[in-house]
This record gives C-alpha cells, sequence and structure tokens, in this order.
C-alpha cells in the first residue's frame, strides 16, 4: 500500500470515529481530498482506494490533472480556489463544484458559460465568517442576496456554505465561527430545502470540531498527500 493510500485510510478512520463522538452517522460528512499542488499519480492512488471527490486550488494544475484523469467518469473535481472573472470559462466547462462563490459577476458569468449538455454547476457560497478584511467570502448579511441571484441561474445549482475561519489555537474562538456557520447554514436550508445539503468546513486540525457542529464536507489535503510543494503566489489566479 502506497503512502498516499495508508494517509488516506488513517484520515477516513479519524473522520469516523469524529462523527461517532459527535453522534452523527459517517455517511453525514464527506470527505474531500484536496489534491493541490499534487500529481496526477497520487490523486490516481487515492481513487484507488475508493475516493472520488477532489479539491483544486490551483486552475492550471488542475485541469492538467482533469485532462490526464479523464477516463475516470466517476471522479468528482471541486474547485476551491479564488476565482478571477476572466477565469470562470475553465471552471464552468470542467468543474463539478465550486466552493467560493461570494460575487454576483462570477455567478452570472459561470451560469453564461456551463455548457448545455452538463449539469448544472453546484455552488458553495464562501462566508467570511471571522471578518477578515484580507479574505475572500460574503459577510453573512449578504447571504440571502447572491444565494437568490445563485437560486435563479439555470445553470447553477445552491447547494450551500463554506467557510475558513481565522487561524486560531482557540477551540472557543472556532467553535463559536462553526456554529454561527450551523445557524446561517440552517437558515438557508430552510429557504431552498430542495437544493441546499452541504455545508463546508473544518480542515485536518480543527475536523472534529467542526464536526461536531454540523459540517458535512471537511476538506483535507496535507494529511493524505503530504506536504503541498511551495510555489510562488500566482497573481493571474486571486479575486479581481
Amino acid at each position: 500500500m502506497s503512502t498516499t493510500a495508508e494517509n488516506y485510510h488513517k484520515v477516513t478512520a479519524r473522520l469516523r470515529q469524529a462523527c461517532l463522538d459527535s453522534g452523527r452517522a459517517e455517511n453525514s460528512v464527506r470527505l474531500l481530498a484536496v489534491s493541490k499542488t499534487k500529481p496526477a499519480s497520487q490523486v490516481l492512488e487515492c481513487y484507488a482506494e475508493g475516493q472520488r471527490a477532489f479539491g483544486e486550488n490551483y486552475l492550471q494544475d488542475a485541469l492538467d490533472k482533469i485532462t490526464a484523469l479523464d477516463h475516470l467518469t466517476d471522479i468528482e473535481w471541486h474547485f476551491i480556489g479564488p476565482l478571477q472573472s476572466n477565469k470562470t470559462r475553465p471552471v464552468a466547462e470542467h468543474f463539478h463544484w465550486l466552493e467560493t462563490l461570494d460575487r454576483e459577476k462570477i455567478a452570472r458569468r459561470l451560469n453564461e458559460q456551463r455548457p448545455s449538455d452538463m449539469a448544472p454547476l453546484k455552488v458553495l457560497i464562501q462566508v467570511n465568517i471571522s471578518g477578515e478584511a484580507q479574505k475572500s467570502g460574503v459577510l453573512p448579511d449578504d447571504i440571502p442576496a447572491l444565494a437568490a441571484v445563485v437560486d435563479s441561474l439555470p445553470g447553477l445549482t445552491l447547494k450551500g456554505l463554506m467557510c475558513i475561519p481565522e487561524a486560531s489555537s482557540d477551540d472557543d474562538v472556532l467553535a463559536e465561527r462553526f456554529n454561527s456557520m450551523q445557524q446561517l447554514w440552517q437558515t438557508l436550508r430552510q429557504s431552498y430545502p430542495g437544493s441546499v445539503d452541504t455545508l463546508s468546513m473544518g480542515m485536518s486540525a480543527d475536523m472534529a470540531l467542526a464536526i461536531a457542529h454540523g459540517s458535512t464536507e471537511v476538506r483535507i489535503g496535507t494529511d493524505i498527500f503530504g506536504a503541498r510543494a511551495v510555489r510562488e503566489p500566482d497573481t493571474k489566479e486571486t479575486h479581481s
């Protein structure tokens, strides 16, 4: 068994335990394997162990992997990085999910560019739950307006919310953020019960805490694939 495969099974065991500790069914929380900067060969190793949903931050890296693995018809690609408006077409044409929507302009461009022979692009609204000036995402009060726009666009399907809280070693602070997100998500579900089913929050360090506060998807990268390669910031893939 490869190192990637061993790591994958360790992570899934942790996920199962976190669900058990929180009194939740294991299948109520999805694992998104964050494969950014890692080669297609490692994605394939993880796929062979049963993983199907993979998260990518960097567009060109992702497109290379999507092309290399296009024979895997049941693989699910999630774009989880900041998306510049002039880079929406490749996401619309090649991904199944966008988890970082925070602007109406991006939503409308994705809708226009989604191929008619593809299912609607599944969308999560990114929420800046910590109110950090340097961080992407809408503020909580702006969720309803953007959700209404997404719901009106036939090329998109509103699936829920996503957040990346501030880096903190204080579990009480993180618990407060996750609890706030859970409440926001429950309100959104009441408005869109037919489509909203995903609350994406929690990574390696805070996975158990996020699951305890209602997360339905955790995003795990390094603990599966190993330390990410150092890469220079790509100004072409930042928000405009």
